[in-house]
């Protein structure tokens, strides 16, 4: 391949990369809104990004309502790193803290992303839209619901 060809497809492959990131958030984000819908978890919890200025190494995931240990039982600290990875990624990495509601995740972020990328042009694979499901209304109302 010549350095000019390369060049002329620069534009192509960065918009190719930047979807191709934003599909990959939308099948990890996904994955972690099933589960959190799986385990009937609930409530406000707050996602604070690594400080290392705090010597807070690691993200902070912390219930707002209900219990810590059910966070904690729920994710592993990967989980967290996961998640706070992506919401960093989804708000351009500005965010010092996010405030969120467990059973809203796929309409506060799931939904976006997905517009987002049917904008661009890009096509769900059924497969795909399954693992986000019905699940993406995050409106499921269970009075039965753990965690919170």
């Amino acid at each position: 391949m010549k350095l000019s060809q390369l060049l002329h497809q620069r534009e192509a492959l960065l918009r190719q990369s930047r979807l191709a990131n934003l599909a990959f958030a939308y099948t990890q984000l996904a994955g972690l809104v099933t589960r959190i819908s799986d385990a009937r978890l609930r409530g406000q919890v707050c996602l604070q990004p690594a400080d290392p200025a705090t010597e807070q190494y690691c993200p902070l995931l912390t219930a707002m309502e209900g219990s810590q240990a059910v966070i904690e039982e729920h994710f592993t600290d990967e989980n967290i790193s996961e998640l706070a990875d992506l919401i960093s990624f989804l708000s351009g990495g500005n965010d010092p803290g996010t405030t969120f509601r467990l059973e809203e995740m796929a309409v506060e972020f799931l939904l976006p992303l997905q517009r987002k990328l049917e904008q661009a042009g890009v096509d769900f694979d059924q497969e795909i839209l399954r693992l986000a499901g019905p699940k993406r209304g995050g409106s499921e109302a269970n009075p039965k619901a753990s965690g919170n």
